[in-house]
This record gives C-alpha cells, structure tokens and sequence, in this order.
C-alpha cells in the first residue's frame, strides 16, 4: 500500500478561527520563549469545538459516549464525498437530491463527507448562513450504517439566530443516538477528485469531552500488487 496523494481538510487554529456564535475564541500566547528561557512554548486556551472538529455523542446526550470512549475506527475510513454544491443560504441537503445518487456506497464504516463548498465564505458573516443536512436525510444515511457524517460548514444541522430559529438541532440528536460521530469546519472537499479517498480525523483524546478539534486529511491510497 502507498500514499500517493493527501489533502489537508483543516482550517487553521488561531486568532482569526471562525467559532460558532457564544464559544471560547481561542488563545495562543506565548508561555516560554528562546531569547528568555532557551525554548518555545505556547499556552494554549479553546473551545472543545474549536476549527475543524469532531462531536461526540455526549455534545447533546449526556447519557452517550464522550470523545475519548469511542471506537478509534468513527475516525478513520473509507470516505464518500456527497455533492450538495449549489446550494444557496440556508438550503437543505436532502436525500431524493444529493445523497440518493451515491446511496449504494454507504455501508459500516463509511464517512460521510457533504460537499456544499461553504467553505469559500469562512471569515464572513456569510458562513453562518450555511447549508445543512435534513433530517429525513440523516435518518437514512444512519440506517445504512453510517456513523460518521462531516460538512465544510459550521454546523451540520441549522445555525439559528434571530431571523431563523431552526429546528432545535435534530440531525445532532439522531446521531448521538445512533452513537454516532459529526464533523464540521471541513474544507477542500473540492480537492478530493479521484475514487474511494480515505479520510483520517483522529481527534485530540480529550479526558470526558464532547468533541475535539483534528487535523482532517484525504488520503488517496494506492495497493500495489504482490510480487
């Protein structure tokens, strides 16, 4: 097996992170440095929900698995990109629409990755004013055996505010239910361009979390044949 080719799918982790509306905004100071102690060091303050990042089911369940208790294989895996690219703010990913077309590759094991290249607005105003995923959607996509669902937006359900007061988050509720992982703040799903890409996003092993952040990445693997 060889690596040929790997995409990051992280945002950066730093004073301009995007967080969702009332989270910590992340702090990087300086704790040691060369010129005064002889080595570098940073102090490091977050959200557990901070950049691209991981949701345990504990994040809406308190009855569910934290971060740290769940089987390292949610993180790891055989990926299906969705195209839900198109869409304008707010618009719902649907299963007739967008998840019907790859429905016979998700399986045990599968990531599911939405593709709405919201990602291009990050930093604006604009980003809350995501796409999301439906919740009839999510349902069959959980029936399949799918555990691990990402977006390249902030939230995988409804970002509410004033104008839009959602739908009381239900996709998160029915994937802690099902035990299952979310994924947000992805970006460049646009460069995953070739077949069967497999995705790593293994999170920082928070003690008792509700999620964490990760550096997510598109593999493309190659198996090379026996001599």
């Amino acid at each position: 097996m060889r690596i040929t080719r790997v995409v990051d799918l992280s945002v950066t982790v730093g004073p301009g992170t995007v967080v969702y509306p009332g989270d910590p905004e992340p702090r990087l100071t300086p704790h040691s440095t060369i010129e005064r102690d002889g080595f570098n060091l940073l102090s490091v303050a977050m959200g557990s929900q901070t950049g691209t990042h991981v949701d345990a089911p504990f994040h809406f369940d308190e009855d569910t698995p934290r971060i740290d208790e769940l089987p390292l294989e949610r993180f790891f895996g055989p990926a299906v990109v969705v195209d839900a690219t198109g869409l304008g703010e707010r618009g719902r990913i649907t299963w007739d629409q967008h998840i019907e077309p790859v429905a016979a590759l998700l399986r045990p094991g599968t990531i599911v990755l939405l593709r709405t290249d919201w990602s291009a607005h990050y930093g604006t105003p604009a980003y809350f004013e995501h796409p999301y995923l439906d919740a009839d959607a999510a349902r069959r996509i959980l029936a399949s055996g799918v555990r691990t669902i990402c977006i390249d937006a902030i939230n995988l359900d409804e970002t509410p505010d004033d104008e839009h007061p959602g739908e009381g988050f239900p996709v998160h509720h029915l994937i802690a239910e099902a035990g299952g992982v979310i994924g947000e703040n992805f970006r460049n799903l646009g460069a995953i361009d070739w077949p069967d890409p497999v995705v790593s996003c293994f999170p920082i092993a928070l003690e008792s979390a509700d999620g964490a952040p990760v550096r997510a990445v598109a593999l493309q693997v190659e198996v090379e044949a026996a001599n």
